[in-house]
């Protein structure tokens, strides 16, 4: 039953339509299964939270964080959000846009070696 969910179906739509270019180039990147025929879906609901980026399948939750996450008040709420999503059962990796631009080979090759099981968050 959607009823209950138009509200975060349609405000997880509005994130989808104004991904920053790092999530882009991330999304670009999932989509379809690429990364190891891992599915992945973007801007997920997850209580009150959105995640940019959701594994289900391995409760992974990547986020793509740009300079708004730069601040003592921004890194709390961060950490409060990270809590929340954990006492879920997600594990959450978290990356700059520098690092997406810079290095998205790492990012990938780093989020599937979590996927895999080689390493633990």
């Amino acid at each position: 039953m959607r009823g209950p969910l138009i509200g975060k179906t349609q405000h997880a739509r509005a994130l989808r339509e104004n991904a920053t270019s790092a999530e882009a180039l991330l999304w670009a990147r999932l989509r379809n299964r690429q990364l190891g025929g891992h599915k992945f879906a973007r801007q997920v609901p997850v209580g009150p939270y959105f995640a940019d980026f959701c594994c289900r399948e391995h409760k992974l939750i990547v986020e793509v964080d740009g300079a708004t996450h730069s601040t003592d008040a921004e890194l709390a709420a961060d950490a409060r959000r990270t809590a929340h999503l954990a006492a879920q059962g997600y594990r959450i990796i978290r990356f700059t846009n520098a690092e997406m631009f810079e290095n998205a080979v790492g990012v990938l090759e780093t989020i599937l070696t979590l996927l895999e099981g080689r390493d633990h968050l």
